[in-house]
């Protein structure tokens, strides 16, 4: 029973002259192509992004099942070592679990025990050359519990005479967690052909395995046989070193695409074209197929004689660049758990296989790379030759490898029993059946939606391989045999049609995906296929100001808009400028800045889907404006009416404002502040008499350009001691008054008048309910009659105002009119503007 995994010790290096590197980095041909240059590099060492500090150890503690009926075993409830993940298998590659296991986990942290979980039966399972092996066991999918210390498990048979598989056990999985404090180095391999020159390259490990491990088990556990094993403590203190930077050293997991061909390279256009990289690695290197490891490691001995893949796998090439993924280095995997060499490969991908793991969906992503530690050590810990799946992806979309043997090529996972040659198993972290009713209660966990993020990841993938073959993953179709005898609905060695992106339960008797998942299948072929949808331009800022349906910028504009479509599956953006790309951004990118010259623009963002298909934007249009807006004549202040005091004299300012794309607004900033829109022309303000004052604007076109204007007035108060009066006038007191005295009259026919230099003029009069009307005169010409009758006493109104072009000498001459019944008229000055 293998009870660990241990990390290895050391890695086999090679000497620089003894190995040749074929190189294949990508270069876009005609028609976007992407074809393979060939390079030569002197070291299997690449620089990239910082790599992962080590392989992670895990642990896997077995524990027997045991009853006295063969229809009902079960495990007591105890503490345990700790653990994340619950395995149960069983002896025997195809014997068939009938019946139910359930099983109850403590949790390390708040110490409470869950309510008993089902797990459910395998999905992923390896064909018959893997899967007849000797010593592999069938087991359940494998549970995800979180962090754990107690365990409790009960299995049922179907019926009372239905035997439970011997052999049962329960697998506790300790994903381990990753060293800290060591060094940092490049775990990402080139994409390339890399194999030793010679054959003649000895082991040379640079570290001596020293495991401090105490054997202190809290449990007995036993092997298949039922022989007590002694299980590794809660606490190892082992720290794994890995130093050979062209074995599986541990990358950050995050994989860009990076260069390493001699030749040129791509660079980024306004219109790009789908171009890939020189990563993900095509074939593994020997030393990375056949880790030096520690004799004591449950993976390959120092002693593995190295051999190439036969037949050789065919170096493959894409339309579509390849997608970032975490890789195995990335997330931890302990190069030296699984079996020794290379994996088998398939002659192409054919048909990507979407499956579910069956776990829980209340976990974070962050536990993401201690999951898939788990599922690898539990398929492992079956006698499988490594994690089944080819790839996995968590629910924020992150993607993993899986498999051994090079993303690139057609590896032959363990994930579609009968169908694993000539396809891909990408399996969505967590549980996608229905929400409710559906497939609902095929599993104990509650069914999720799954995440935009996740399904454009999965399409990302599958853009990616079938861009390899040339294939449509919208619409494509693929025949495959069935390799297996005993896999129910399918016959050995007849061909079966698959849509290209097909769920695990096309080509299994299974639930998987879950109906949710297996539902959304028509999402991941359509952003596989692309194009992009819809694309609106949202709007324009860095400069740019919208007025009406327009734009206007002095220079520069920043464009944003958005789409529907994952960012995963878009190469890129490019912003049009009357029909010229301007600007281009990456495919997460929702906004770029532009230049802009002056006149009228169109402009666009057109989107360019990972396998070259464009979907161009609506049109907005763009004004490029460095004219300033105009004053035609000079700004004018007149009288106006409204209550005069000694201190302020109500004026009018009025302008003309013009512009030769679009006025903006106005801004009044002396004699006081005021904002008005661009159809405004008048400002009613008030002045302080008798000193010259500034009356200034400012007016703002929608591009931001400005001009100013202002004027220099003075407003006046004239009182009655100016006057020329006939008739009879009474002189009154009043602190209501102007200067606290005023002049009033009923005699028919009285005048008062004023002569004065100015262009504007108004005349202040007190009114009231008994107050009758006057005739005023301007010039020795009679302009109107004023009635001053108010149903509230009012003071110091101006109640009439009159303006010229320019100022001159004028006269103005108020005659009671003597009206019946209340002939009085009280007049307390007036205003000029000067």
């Amino acid at each position: 029973m293998r009870t660990e995994q241990r990390v290895p010790r050391g890695r086999r290096r090679a000497g620089l002259k003894k190995r040749t590197w074929v190189a294949l980095s990508a270069v876009v041909a005609g028609g976007g192509v992407i074809v393979a240059t060939v390079a030569m590099a002197g070291s299997a060492h690449h620089g990239g992004a910082s790599a992962a500090t080590g392989p992670v150890k895990t642990h896997v503690h077995s524990l027997s099942l045991t009853g006295s009926s063969a229809s009902l075993k079960a495990l007591g409830a105890r503490s345990t070592t700790p653990f994340s993940m619950v395995g149960l298998t069983w002896n025997g590659a195809h014997a068939k679990l009938r019946g139910t296991v359930e099983v109850r986990t403590r949790s390390a942290v708040s110490g409470h025990w869950t309510p008993w979980l089902k797990m459910q039966q395998p999905d992923d399972i390896p064909d018959a050359a893997e899967l007849n092996r000797p010593g592999v066991r069938g087991g359940m999918s494998p549970m995800w519990s979180g962090p754990s210390n107690g365990i409790q498990v009960r299995a049922t048979g179907a019926g009372r005479k239905t035997a439970l598989p011997a052999g049962l056990r329960v697998d506790l999985v300790d994903p381990g967690k990753p060293a800290t404090g060591t060094t940092q180095d490049s775990g990402m391999a080139p994409a390339a052909y890399a194999m030793d020159a010679t054959a003649t390259d000895t082991a040379t490990p640079t570290d001596t395995a020293t495991p401090t491990d105490s054997v202190t088990p809290t449990d007995t556990a036993t092997d298949a046989s039922g022989t007590p094993t002694a299980t590794d403590s809660a606490a190892p203190t082992d720290t794994p070193t890995a130093t050979d930077p062209a074995s599986a050293t541990p990358s950050t997991g995050t994989s860009a695409s990076m260069s390493t061909s001699a030749s040129a390279s791509a660079t980024d256009s306004a219109s790009p074209s789908a171009s890939a990289s020189s990563w993900p690695s095509q074939l593994p290197t020997t030393d990375q197929a056949y880790p030096s490891c520690p004799a004591s490691s449950a993976g390959p001995s120092p002693s593995s004689s190295p051999t190439p893949p036969d037949p050789m796998p065919a170096a493959t090439t894409s339309t579509v660049a390849p997608p970032t993924v975490v890789t195995r280095a990335g997330w931890g995997a302990d190069e030296c758990a699984r079996d020794t060499g290379y994996p088998l490969y398939g002659s192409a991908v054919k048909v990507m296989f979407v499956h579910h793991t069956d776990t829980t969906n209340n976990y974070s992503c962050a536990d993401s790379p201690a999951i898939v530690r788990g599922i690898y050590a539990e398929h492992l810990n079956q006698g499988w030759r490594d994690l089944g799946y080819n790839f996995l992806v968590d629910k924020c979309g992150t993607i993993f490898e899986g498999r051994f043997g090079g993303m690139a090529l057609p590896v032959v996972g363990a994930q579609t029993y009968g169908f694993n040659t000539n396809s891909m198993g990408v399996a969505a972290i967590g549980t996608y059946t229905d929400l409710s009713g559906g497939d609902s209660t095929a599993s104990t966990f509650p069914g999720a939606t799954p995440s935009q993020a996740m399904l454009a990841s999965i399409a990302r993938i599958a853009a990616w391989k079938f861009g390899m073959t040339g294939v449509n993953p919208g619409t494509g179709t693929a025949s495959l045999p069935e390799g297996a005898s005993d896999s129910s609905g399918f016959t050995l060695g007849n061909n079966y049609p698959f849509d290209v992106i097909s769920g695990h339960r096309n080509g299994y008797a299974t639930d998987c995906p879950g109906n949710q998942l297996y539902n959304a299948l028509s999402t991941i072929r359509s952003y596989a296929a692309g194009p992009v949808g819809a694309v609106t331009v949202t709007g324009m800022s860095g400069g740019a100001t919208k007025s009406g349906t327009s734009y206007y910028t002095k220079g520069s504009a920043t464009v944003s808009w958005s789409t529907a479509t994952p960012s995963a599956v878009i190469s890129g953006f490019d912003v049009l400028v009357d029909g010229k790309a301007a600007a281009h951004t990456s495919g997460s990118a929702r906004s770029a800045s532009i230049p802009v010259t002056a006149g009228n623009h169109t402009v666009q963002v057109r989107a360019t889907h990972v396998r070259g298909s464009t979907t161009l934007s609506g049109p907005a249009t763009l004004v490029g404006d460095t004219t300033a807006p105009t004053f035609p004549t000079t700004p004018a202040v007149n009288t106006r009416t409204g209550t005069v005091s000694s201190t302020a004299v109500p004026v009018t300012v009025t302008w003309k404002a013009a512009d030769n794309a679009a006025l903006s607004q106005v801004l009044a900033t002396s004699p006081s502040s005021a904002t008005f829109g661009p159809t405004v022309t008048s400002w009613n303000t008030t002045a302080k008499p008798g000193t010259s004052d500034l009356f200034a604007l400012k007016a703002y076109d929608t591009a931001g350009n400005t001009a100013s204007a202002s004027v220099n007035r003075t407003p006046s108060i004239i009182q009655e001691t100016s006057t020329t009066r006939t008739g009879t006038w009474t002189h009154r007191s009043s602190t209501s008054y102007l200067g606290g005295y005023s002049y009033s009259s009923a005699s028919a026919g009285a005048s008062i008048s004023w002569t004065f230099t100015g262009r504007s003029v108004a005349w202040i009069v007190s009114r009231a309910s008994t107050s009758g009307q006057a005739y005023i005169y301007v010039d020795g010409t009679k302009v109107t009659t004023v009635d001053l009758k108010s149903s509230t006493t009012l003071y110091r109104q101006a109640v009439w105002t009159k303006t010229w072009s320019s100022s001159a000498k004028h006269t103005l001459k108020i005659v009671v009119a003597g009206t019946s019944g209340r002939p009085t008229i009280t007049t307390d000055g007036i205003t000029t503007i000067g």
